[in-house]
């Protein structure tokens, strides 16, 4: 499961279709309805928001709102709680958590998207998804990554 902490904007359309699904999945175990993945490491973030349910909807509206510049359908009936971004309080990303999954993604972008990489050559600080407001500090605890340390 990757949860983006970069704006939608930057993905392609195969990770703005991936990120869809993985957001609509961290909303299913965050509402109980699965036993999938529920320990998994990216939905600490989430759990810890003052309202786990609002902002994993605001984040999954930042995802459609993007699809639907683009021209595609995802399904706004799929979302348990619509709150616009903003709405529901910002949680906080790192700076350091936002420049790896900018470098992350730049990687990504290279094998299978170049086109959309050289869109965005000149991006050095990327904007974060409208839920997130960046603060200093480094890659965040949860993630993964054994290169992130």
């Amino acid at each position: 499961m990757r949860l983006w902490s970069l704006h939608p904007r930057y993905l392609d359309r195969q990770g703005l279709t991936a990120g869809w699904r993985e957001a609509l999945l961290a909303q299913a175990v965050l509402a109980g309805r699965t036993r999938g993945y529920t320990r998994h490491p990216q939905l600490e973030r989430f759990r810890a928001a003052p309202d786990p349910m609002a902002a994993v909807g605001c984040y999954l509206v930042g995802v459609w709102q993007e699809a639907t510049a683009r021209g595609y359908r995802y399904d706004l009936g799929r979302v348990l709680r619509v709150v616009e971004p903003g709405g529901s309080g910002v949680l906080e990303v790192t700076a350091g958590q936002l420049g790896f999954e900018w470098s992350r993604l730049r990687g990504k972008l290279a094998e299978r998207s170049p086109a959309v990489l050289a869109r965005w050559e000149e991006v050095e600080v990327p904007d974060p998804h409208p839920l997130f407001a960046v603060v200093p500090g480094p890659v965040a605890p949860w993630e993964r990554a054994a290169s992130a340390r």
